[in-house]
């Protein structure tokens, strides 16, 4: 890998919807004709693409629209409009899944689709009662919608996106109306996408982060905060069609995470959080608790650290690695958990190896093994602890004997793909 991952960084200064994600991706550079025949896999049909340059503020930037066969905007309500329109059709999650599977469209892009709906459609249904399954998409099922999300995770692979990161999303107020009568803002549902997710109170009156962008933005993104460490490559703007004081823009800002800084050594980093907490009062047998929801919650990885305290007592520093967006949970975690009365948060990056995960067989049975990878070359390989442990319950044998077992297959099967 001659460089970093290529990550897009969703700048939300005055929200987002699924057509301003198209928008924004679209001023980047992506080529229209490109998605085009791409969604030309879908089964939909009574749909045309529209994608136009305009100004606001100032600002050059893309207007990204699906219309009927007249040249009519759909206006379902999930793009920023805010209003349900008169083309809104409703379909179930069955019938969209459908839609997505049985199209052409590449493996990786129905799956990322699918999980995008998923999540619409468990917001929905936990906001009125109901299982997945039973919702009723009204305009999340319209065609636009549709379009939207498919269109969002098609154009970030033709963009070959490895990672999106978005920012604090800024949260309207008012009401909205939609095909249930008048909402709050924000709606129901995207309170329920966005968890987890940074948001805050805004000052513009209406819907700032719709249902379809929230659903996209939420299901996609592996961060959520500030813009992290990035070799700039391009910046695209994406317009929406209302004003709320500032320019109704979403910023797209693709770059590569730096890579290959060690004196020449190529593998990807990324930036983490570490924290520390010093302990020195708590029964020890806690930690394997603490450890175990640690990881459960999102960290990365845990350890200990022996050290000397004040008043010689001898105590052990707790350390937590995770990404930005799990960093208040695990501080709450750790306080709730701990007999700490403080930790200690500091911003670091992460360089490391590529990994795979492959399987052989072996006399015991099938074994994964972890593969680490340095610009492509294997530089480590390990059984995985929890196989070897289950093989060697299960036979009898001596957890050494399966783990050795393992690496010997391994071995054959490299030297065997070396002669050939």
């Amino acid at each position: 890998m001659a460089g970093g991952r290529r990550v897009v960084y969703f700048d939300c200064f005055a929200g987002a919807s699924g057509d301003m994600i198209l928008g924004s991706l679209l001023d980047l550079g992506l080529d229209l004709t490109a998605l085009r025949g791409e969604l030309d896999k879908l089964a939909l049909h009574e749909y045309q693409l529209e994608a136009v340059k305009t100004s606001k503020a100032g600002f050059s930037a893309t207007k990204f629209a699906v219309l009927d066969l007249k040249g009519r905007p759909y206006d379902s309500g999930v793009n920023d409009h805010g209003h349900p329109g008169t083309h809104g059709h409703g379909r179930y999650l069955d019938d969209i899944l459908n839609i997505i599977g049985s199209s052409q469209l590449s493996p990786v892009i129905k799956e990322q689709s699918g999980r995008i709906f998923h999540r619409l459609a468990e917001a929905e249904g936990k906001i009125h009662g109901t299982e997945p399954a039973k919702v009723h998409f009204h305009e999340v099922g319209a065609v636009d919608a549709i379009v939207d999300i498919v269109g969002a995770v098609t154009a970030l692979h033709l963009l070959q996106v490895d990672k999106v990161v978005v920012s604090p999303l800024p949260l309207g107020r008012g009401f909205v109306r939609c095909q249930h009568g008048r909402i709050p803002v924000p709606a129901p549902a995207v309170m329920e996408l966005l968890q987890d997710m940074q948001a805050y109170g805004s000052e513009h009156d209406g819907e700032t982060v719709t249902p379809t962008g929230a659903a996209i933005l939420s299901t996609l993104a592996e961060g959520s905060g500030p813009m992290p460490p990035l070799k700039v490559i391009a910046t695209g703007y994406g317009a929406g069609s209302r004003d709320f004081g500032v320019p109704n823009l979403l910023r797209a800002v693709l770059g590569q995470e730096r890579g290959g800084t060690l004196q020449g050594l190529a593998c990807p980093v990324d930036s983490v959080s570490e924290i520390e907490a010093n302990v020195d009062d708590m029964n020890p047998e806690f930690f394997d608790y603490i450890f175990n929801s640690l990881f459960k919650h999102g960290a990365l990885d845990v350890f200990l650290v022996p050290i000397q305290m004040k008043k010689n007592r001898p105590a052990v520093t707790l350390r937590v690695l995770c990404r930005e967006e799990d960093l208040t949970r695990l501080v709450r975690l750790l306080f709730l958990e701990t007999s700490t009365i403080g930790v200690r948060v500091n911003q670091t990056q992460r360089f490391c190896l590529e990994r795979k995960i492959v399987s052989v067989q072996t006399e015991y049975g099938e074994i994964r093994l972890k593969q680490a990878l340095l610009e492509g070359e294997e530089v480590n390989l390990a059984p995985e602890y929890e196989d070897c442990k289950q093989k060697a319950e299960l036979n009898g044998v001596s957890l050494k004997l399966v783990y050795n077992a393992a690496l010997r297959q391994a071995g054959a099967i490299k030297q065997s793909g070396e002669r050939n």
